[in-house]
């Protein structure tokens, strides 16, 4: 039964009670632990020469594509849990309101520290450079120079903005979908991701061609930036992710453990690394990692062995936001102190990698409880509203007084 609120524009709604499942998705928080390690392997091996001669060679071979697998993941995981955590009784202004909360003081102060390091080498940076950077807005240029300016991770930051903006209007157009129409549904938006690709790859100009890491003279930046940095492009693995937590939600998630998806996900990287690159590099490579995002849920709704839920790991999920975000500062500043000759033998090397991580683990640790923990928990609560709703239905799930990897 749909009864109607005497507020503007606030829809309430009766429901049967729902079997009560847990809403805290732990292996989830665990696993973006991983994600953001995938995405420090590929900076730390591309921008140093920590690791010399033919095992540099191979280690950069091995991890050209970890860190785009790495943010692909998190888009399409943060449409899946956004989606599973939504509330009926929530409106678009508390939403943007938590959402700014938990990206906004951490993308300010390290957007500090990168300027800080950018002053101090002297890098080319123009002043739309730094004004797309610090308003996040940097993925919309089609610039290799803006949409990598001062923070050079943060581009995804705008990316989660856009879909943040975008939310409200996407989750009641997703939750009107029937039960029956949710895979077909998945299978469309599949299709698109595909066909992003193709037209990446046929349509946008292939010229100038990119003279940079490991696709020198394949294409052009334009392309690259079509494909990998665009958010529109990037939001169909945010709507796959919602329409992921739908599906598991509703039961009609398929039988696969949480062994066999991260095979698969494994697997969807290795076949990542022969594609083209285009391909390889964003969606259509990152697509093969919803199938261990929706195994994790499962694995917690049931209460089944997941090695992702060990606390351990988990609170280095919780930490990932952190050190996603100032890992790419430390890399940098410790490229900028050795320089771009020095050598080092391999042992040597390989400790000096250990070094940064971590140093990139105490820092995010120090950012994760003096900027992130505390703002979050002041000013980051859900408060009931009446006006623009965000979502018409909740999905069969109780959320209020559990924690949700965000």
């Amino acid at each position: 039964m749909v009864t109607r609120g005497t507020g503007p524009g606030r829809v309430g709604l009766a429901h049967a009670p729902a079997p009560e499942v847990p809403s805290r998705l732990p292996s989830l928080t665990g696993l973006r632990c991983v994600a953001a390690l995938m995405v420090f392997a590929t900076h730390v091996v591309w921008y140093t020469q920590l690791v010399p001669g033919d095992a540099g060679k191979e280690l950069r071979e091995a991890f050209a594509l970890s860190g785009s697998y790495g943010v692909g993941f998190f888009f399409i995981l943060s449409g899946f849990v956004l989606t599973w955590t939504a509330r009926s009784d929530d409106t678009a202004r508390s939403f943007w309101r938590r959402r700014l909360v938990k990206i906004g003081p951490m993308h300010l102060v390290t957007f500090g520290l990168a300027a800080v390091l950018v002053l101090s080498t002297a890098r080319p940076t123009r002043a739309v450079d730094w004004l797309a950077s610090l308003t996040l807005q940097q993925a919309w240029f089609p610039s290799i120079q803006t949409s990598s300016a001062v923070n050079g991770v943060a581009w995804s930051l705008a990316c989660e903005f856009f879909f943040y903006l975008a939310f409200p209007a996407l989750l009641p157009v997703l939750r009107r979908i029937r039960g029956q129409w949710l895979w077909p549904a998945a299978g469309a938006v599949l299709v698109l991701i595909a066909g992003m690709f193709l037209l990446a790859t046929y349509v946008v100009t292939d010229q100038p061609r990119l003279v940079a890491f490991s696709v020198s003279g394949e294409v052009s930046f334009n392309q690259v930036w079509f494909v990998y940095f665009f958010p529109p492009v990037r939001a169909l693995e945010f709507v796959l992710g919602m329409l992921l937590a739908r599906i598991v939600a509703s039961g009609r998630w398929p039988r696969i453990g949480l062994a066999p998806a991260f095979a698969l996900a494994v697997a969807g990287y290795v076949l990542a690394l022969y594609l083209p690159y285009l391909a390889g590099t964003a969606g259509v490579a990152t697509v093969w990692t919803a199938p261990l995002i929706a195994a994790a849920a499962v694995a917690d709704r049931q209460r089944t062995a997941s090695v992702f839920r060990r606390p351990a790991v988990v609170y280095l999920g919780e930490l990932s936001f952190a050190f996603y975000m100032v890992h790419w500062i430390v890399i940098m500043t410790a490229a900028e102190l050795i320089g771009p000759t020095r050598t080092f033998s391999l042992t040597t090397g390989a400790l000096l990698v250990l070094v940064l991580l971590a140093v990139t683990l105490v820092a995010s640790f120090v950012l994760y409880r003096c900027v992130e923990a505390p703002l979050v928990r002041r000013f980051g609560r859900h408060r009931p509203g009446t006006n623009g709703t965000v979502s018409t239905a909740p999905l069969p799930l109780r959320t209020e007084g559990h924690r949700v990897p965000e």
